[in-house]
């Protein structure tokens, strides 16, 4: 975000506020007891050009970035000079009674300035010159302003410890969120190279097939993987809505049978295409583990809370930490191909299997609009 993380944002904007308050607040303090000043003229000049600098950086003081260190050192500059004119132009007796300075409590701003530019260190000098400056301003240490330092310096260097904490946390919650990006991204690459590349492969391996059926697959896989590989687009489901039933029933033959509505399933096209996808994957899986002649039957199944398409097999199953063992062993059909689409599409999928009875797919969607 321009001018700064957006943390900080907040921040910078108070301190803009304060640095006009403050100047209001030190006219007028001036403006109440100039008659008893020995040179009001000379404190009048300076806060004359203080409100001039105050208004003039204040688009300045709307982020770090703007706000540069040679801004910070003009203001720097300005808190001094008026906090030492001060013990030029006020006489001794208001001055040993504690008098305020001329820029008042607009010096802290400035501190406030070096916090939010670098953190403490950068506060802490600020305010160790400005603490040098009262000291030199009331002719020595007094109770008063011994408190008055100490208190910018503590405030400073908490505030600046906060921003860089605040950064620290922001550059690690961009991070972990980069990375997550990453991961899902590895994953869809994952799932569209299962998807396409290493079935076309598996069904070489399994069959000899059709010539030209198997170049055709081939041709295409061999482009989909050159798309990926450079980082083309490859065509997307278009926006709107889509039928689920057409993309469900076309999976449909002598061996798969498919029970749909008699009404049309309108999901977004996104969440159609890969529900659509997730369920290519579980007949994949199912002509893999059940072999070519094992059966299949897909039930889908439209809900006012959610939709849900089963697909069940009359294959062998499989035992108890089968799917764990072939997750570790690199085998990502179903981890990937299939629960990691359902959750990116904030679904589930459920697998139910008894050895000697086959396996049972279960894929649920949620529609936003339902009641759970």
């Amino acid at each position: 975000m321009a001018g700064g993380m957006s943390v900080e944002l907040p921040l910078w904007r108070a301190m803009g506020y304060f640095r006009v308050l403050a100047l209001g607040y030190a006219v007028l303090r001036f403006f109440s007891a100039y008659r008893e000043f020995l040179h009001p003229v000379s404190g009048w000049i300076y806060l004359g050009a203080l409100t001039l600098w105050t208004l003039a950086s204040t688009r300045a003081f709307a982020g770090p970035k703007r706000c540069t260190w040679a801004v910070l050192g003009t203001d720097l500059l300005f808190a001094v000079f008026g906090i030492v004119q001060s013990g030029f132009i006020d006489t001794p007796a208001r001055i040993h009674a504690g008098a305020p300075t001329l820029p008042t409590i607009w010096a802290a701003g400035t501190v406030l300035g070096f916090a939010g530019k670098g953190g403490w260190r950068p506060a802490a000098f600020a305010g160790a010159v400005i603490g040098a400056a009262n000291i030199l301003g009331h002719g020595g240490i007094s109770p008063d302003n011994l408190h008055n330092i100490v208190l910018l310096l503590v405030a400073g260097c908490a505030i600046g410890y906060v921003i860089e904490l605040a950064r620290a946390s922001e550059a690690v919650l961009t991070r972990a969120l980069q990375v997550e990006a990453a991961t899902r991204e590895r994953e869809r690459l994952t799932r569209d190279i299962h998807d396409g590349v290493l079935q076309v492969l598996a069904l070489v391996h399994r069959q000899q097939g059709d010539a030209a059926e198997l170049g055709r697959l081939a041709g295409e896989q061999e482009r989909a993987l050159r798309a990926l590989m450079t980082g083309a687009q490859l065509p997307e489901p278009g926006d709107g809505e889509a039928d689920l039933r057409p993309l469900v029933s076309r999976h449909a033959n002598e061996r798969i049978t498919v029970a749909a509505p008699a009404t049309p399933v309108l999901l977004p096209a996104p969440v159609a295409a890969e529900l659509a996808a997730a369920v290519a994957a579980a007949l994949d899986n199912v002509r893999v583990h059940a072999g070519e002649g094992a059966r299949a039957w897909i039930l889908l199944e439209d809900e006012p809370q959610a939709v849900t398409v089963s697909v069940r097999d009359d294959g062998p199953g499989f035992p108890a930490g089968r799917l764990a063992q072939a997750q570790r062993d690199g085998r990502l059909g179903v981890s990937q191909s299939i629960r990691g689409r359902m959750l990116d599409l904030g679904g589930s999928a459920e697998l139910y299997s008894v050895p000697g009875e086959g396996v049972e797919v279960e894929l649920r969607w949620p529609r936003r609009g339902g009641d759970d």
